[in-house]
């Protein structure tokens, strides 16, 4: 194709030339030629693209495509139930909530229910009737002076700068109105955090917002901005489970000189999170640590985040809790199945615990150590609807966090830009021209109705079960795919048995 348009090329550029010269009108097509020329006899020459050397102008059609594909796969392929991280029929389900529109769907499931991975609740034929309020939940164990009343369902952490200001504003003053908390992320408190909503703030291993000129902690710091009394609960970022044991990323692009004074950082760099703390490395410390947080906070409720991997490093912990009579006020628990903007394929796909059997494997390791009373654990993870609300309690959290429910309440539409600044909606850019397009009015109400509309469901799923509480949610409240099968082999014969005996 190279040798073609090489020779081919410039007889059609000459040839136009003759005629344009001859007819003395319509320059402009051979000129338009001969540039497209040019450009194909540089890229038949550069060495650096393999596609545009053998194919130096058709070849750009490829790259064009590519950076269509994930609109061409959302808007022409995908059907309701396709789509990830989060299917169609969950990302419209939070849309028409958000929007504070009915939530039904027409016609019937479009799930496989007979498949062994469908899962649903078993409802009761005394259904009760479901309840107004909102549930809450008190966090705050024996050592803590300032136990905070949340709510069950909450933002999880997403930093100033990866997300946008507005986007910030929007999540704090829906907030606000919902009466429930917003996790800074680990970018430190930004002006736009403090529009009235309640805050846990978010210690990562950089120590943003309270690190010193050499990037370790500050006390001095961390006691001004956790005295606040919009901050009431703080959490210590161990891992994540997006990209846990590798650090936080935030790209230089988005690094301006805004978020750079929040965090403390020189702007215009990327600016990587260490993996680890540097005020601690092992149980003991991390306890000391969590003690040392809730004197300088005046006893507010101080917990800590992780991603399970290593078990026995958890059970480490506990031990130390055990001997220390240190006990932090919340553990929150995030599933390998985590978002985040930016990291590794290999750490996004094979790194970390999935949240269900972390959940399961915290549960009963805080109850053999006689823990689990002392504190409370929060689900983080691909939370996103009522029904995953709900299995989360039944396999052991007390709450839920949840990151990008609440972007598709702004207007995330999951266009996977995360990582490079172009978010068409405005919600993960730095990009200012973006960034105009999302209105806060609009969107702070769409993340408060998404809230209050989600709980809301939880409750009637709840009194659909015949349960009265959330403190009666288990896990004998609902069925898998994988128990039909094995009830099916109960009543339907093994015909392939008798073949196989048969042919013996």
């Amino acid at each position: 194709m190279r040798d073609k348009f090489l020779s081919w090329g410039i007889v059609l550029v000459i040839a136009t030339w003759i005629v344009a010269l001859l007819i003395r009108a319509h320059y402009w097509i051979p000129i338009l030629l001969s540039a497209i020329y040019a450009l194909g006899v540089y890229n038949a020459y550069q060495s650096k693209h393999a596609i545009l050397r053998n194919f130096p102008v058709l070849g750009y059609f490829r790259y064009f495509f590519e950076s269509i594909s994930p609109e061409m796969q959302q808007y022409f392929i995908e059907r309701e139930t396709d789509g990830k991280p989060f299917p169609r029929n969950q990302r419209s389900a939070v849309y028409r909530r958000a929007k504070n529109l009915s939530d039904t769907v027409p016609f019937g499931t479009q799930l496989e229910v007979n498949h062994r991975k469908y899962e649903g609740i078993k409802h009761s034929i005394y259904a009760k009737s479901p309840k107004e309020e909102l549930p809450r939940v008190w966090v705050g164990g024996e050592q803590c002076t300032q136990p905070y009343h949340a709510s069950l369902f909450n933002i999880s952490a997403m930093s100033f700068g990866a997300l946008s200001d507005r986007a910030q504003i929007s999540l704090n003053r829906g907030a606000k109105k919902g009466n429930f908390y917003h996790n800074t992320g680990e970018g430190g408190i930004s002006p736009y955090h403090l529009e009235g909503g309640d805050l846990c703030w978010q210690i990562g291993t950089g120590y943003f917002g309270c690190r010193d000129e050499e990037g370790k902690f500050n006390p001095e710091l961390f006691e001004k901005y956790s005295t606040l009394p919009n901050v009431k609960m703080i959490e210590i970022k161990l891992s994540q489970g997006a990209k846990p044991g590798h650090g936080g990323v935030l790209p230089g692009v988005k690094n301006t000189p805004e978020i750079a004074k929040i965090r403390h950082v020189t702007p215009g760099m990327t600016v990587i999170s260490p993996p680890s703390h540097s005020s601690f490395s092992d149980a003991a410390g991390l306890l000391r640590f969590v003690q040392q947080l809730r004197e300088l906070s005046g006893g507010k409720p101080i917990g800590f985040k992780l991603c399970i991997g290593d078990t026995k490093e958890f059970e480490d912990i506990c031990v130390q809790m055990n001997v220390l009579k240190i006990y932090p006020d919340f553990i929150t628990i995030d599933g390998a199945e985590g978002g985040t903007g930016a990291a590794p394929p290999e750490f996004s796909d094979g790194v970390g615990m999935p949240l269900e059997p972390a959940l399961i494997f915290v549960n009963r390791t805080l109850n053999n150590y006689n823990l689990r009373s002392k504190l409370r654990v929060i689900a983080s993870g691909k939370v996103l609807t009522s029904l995953d609300i709900l299995r989360a309690i039944a396999m052991g959290a007390d709450m839920c966090n949840n990151a990008r429910g609440f972007m598709f309440s702004l207007g995330c539409i999951q266009a996977l830009r995360c990582n490079n600044n172009n978010c068409p909606t405005g919600v993960a850019t730095q990009d200012k021209m973006l960034v105009k397009g999302l209105d806060v009015t609009d969107k702070s109400e769409r993340v408060y109705h998404f809230h209050k509309n989600t709980l809301h469901t939880c409750n009637e799923l709840i009194a659909a079960a015949g349960r009265n509480s959330y403190e009666e949610v288990d896990a004998t409240m609902f069925m898998r795919g994988d128990e039909f099968d094995h009830l099916a082999d109960l009543y339907f014969p093994d015909i392939l048995g008798n073949v196989k005996q048969k042919a013996r």
